[in-house]
């Protein structure tokens, strides 16, 4: 599947979403199982995991993965494989058996993934339209559950971050990706790809400035937005504190154009604070202004009179977000070099991301702290800064998320969201899985602590020989090594003393030197 292919399925799920399959037994009862659109479905998603998923899937695995999935609707059904022939049953009663020939090994099968996507889809179908007839059960879950089911069992044998998203919650998803401007507003899909008022907050800045629940959102700052461009449309909303933002809205047949301005505390996910001569900046997450954020808070500290003494980046509790944030943060850091790669199967999925700015901590100490809930785009930032030597991390080892994920919708409004690639920190090792080990370990406590900062003053890294043998890991990495590495700090919520040795650090230049590493 080209990324042509992929536009084509977006136009087609949008063009399909108002004819989706019904939900619920309610909806199903009188209707029978709607065939073409049950195919439609099922040939995309496993198109998309055929081509671009991560790990090489063979498409009988997948067909056998996806009837098994029924099971959790009707325990009745079981199936079996003996000789290359697939067998579905239900209660004991044969409902249907077909041979796996035509369906290629995994190694192969990435190649012509349209083609064996559509003999997989069409396998499927036919079990699915026996176990329809032959199951109340199944009818009267509906045809959109038996579809959730069987990509929920296909996941389950993939990895943790691959999914099947049912319509209704990717409409949450979509809807949760707007109105998260601090404006006090929650916009939701209208008829004929209206964005809608649905939400709002009683004394917010949008309710001061003269929004109705109910209106219709046209464009802002004279940009048209719609349903369909969700992502673009919570990316305008977005904005620096204390900036203005215009939203020209409908209300019944009258348009408006208002002007509210941002809040200048503006809900940011950046908090920055100086405290003897430290600048600490406490990051919850990684949202379209991230970045600018960072770069406002670096350069109004240095331009000052007395520029900091080192800078406190606080990614504990950071679940991540935006993954391209995490370069630009990263590079607001650094000058050159990499900051991260990705891998996978497909030749798109591979990038590496180079640092090209300038030091806007120029050339301070910097401490990044992190616990077992850093995720993601956070930890992308502290494997960056720690490979590069450009800062000290300290905390307890991360979650450990490092896959990306495309999303692909489908006909029935549902979307799948694939793995399919890997991130790797600057040395090529992968986050996936080991996540970050701090080069000051807290999780072990407060003794363990005040030995190995008393170590780091003597020019010895008690954390060396681990971070030595995390660089050198490559994926996959044995499930015992994971363990093992992970063990030598293990995931902690954040310290009190977490802040004392980021502190000790930046006042003790030779200790810092020692856990940064040459």
């Amino acid at each position: 599947m080209t990324w042509r292919s992929v536009r084509a399925c977006l136009l087609l799920a949008m063009l399909l979403a108002g004819l989706g399959l019904p939900s619920g037994a309610s909806a199903q009862q009188g209707q029978g199982f709607q065939r073409q659109q049950v195919q439609i479905i099922l040939r995309e998603g496993l198109s998309a995991i055929l081509e671009r998923h991560l790990e090489p899937a063979a498409p009988s695995d997948l067909v056998l993965w996806s009837l098994r999935g029924l099971s959790a609707v009707d325990p009745g059904l079981a199936v079996q494989v003996q000789g290359g022939t697939l067998a579905l049953s239900l209660q004991g009663r044969l409902l249907g058996e077909r041979p796996l020939s035509g369906l290629l090994p995994a190694a192969a099968a990435q190649a012509l993934a349209d083609e064996q996507a559509s003999r997989a889809a069409e396998m499927l179908l036919r079990f699915y339209i026996e176990a329809w007839n032959a199951s109340a059960t199944l009818q009267r879950a509906g045809a959109n559950r038996m579809l959730q089911a069987g990509f929920d069992e296909i996941f389950n044998h993939l990895d943790p971050y691959s999914r099947y998203i049912d319509a209704e919650e990717a409409e949450a998803a979509r809807q949760r990706r707007v109105g998260q401007s601090g404006l006090g507003f929650r916009l939701a899909a209208g008829q004929r790809g209206a964005l809608v008022i649905a939400v709002l907050n009683p004394g917010s800045i949008a309710a001061q400035g003269g929004v109705r629940e109910g209106d219709v959102l046209l464009a802002i700052d004279g940009v048209p937005v719609s349903s369909r461009r969700i992502s673009q449309a919570a990316e305008l909303l977005e904005g620096p504190s204390g900036s203005s933002v215009e939203l020209t809205l409908r209300r019944g047949r009258q348009q408006l154009t208002l002007v509210l301005q941002r809040d200048s505390q503006g809900g940011q996910a950046l908090r920055a604070e100086w405290s003897e001569g430290i600048l600490w900046l406490h990051l919850r997450a990684f949202s379209t202004m991230t970045t600018e954020w960072i770069i406002e808070a670096l350069n109004s500290a240095f331009s000052g009179p007395t520029p900091p003494r080192g800078v406190v980046l606080d990614l504990r509790g950071n679940r991540g977000g935006l993954l391209g944030q995490a370069m630009t943060v990263s590079d607001a850091f650094l000058t050159q070099g990499v900051i991260a790669q990705s891998a996978g199967r497909h030749p798109e999925a591979r990038r590496v991301w180079e640092a090209g700015g300038h030091d806007l901590a120029r050339g301070r100490p910097v401490v990044v702290l992190v616990d077992g809930r850093t995720a993601s785009s956070a930890e992308i930032v502290a494997a960056a800064l720690s490979d590069r030597a450009r800062a000290v991390v300290v905390g307890s080892a991360t979650l450990g998320k490092g896959l990306i994920q495309i999303v692909y919708p489908l006909a029935n409004g549902a979307e799948v969201l694939v793995s399919w690639s890997r991130v790797l920190a600057p040395l090529g090792w992968p986050v996936q899985g080991l996540g970050i080990i701090p080069a000051v370990c807290t999780s072990l406590g407060a003794d363990s602590l005040r030995g190995a900062l008393q170590a780091l003053s003597q020019g010895t890294s008690p954390m060396a020989p681990v971070l030595q043998r995390l660089r050198q890991a490559r994926a996959p990495v044995p499930a015992s090594e994971v363990a093992a590495l992970r063990a030598q700090c293990p995931p902690a919520e954040g310290r009190p003393w977490d802040q004392e040795a980021a502190r000790y650090l930046i006042d003790h230049p030779a200790a810092y030197q020692a856990a940064a590493g040459p």
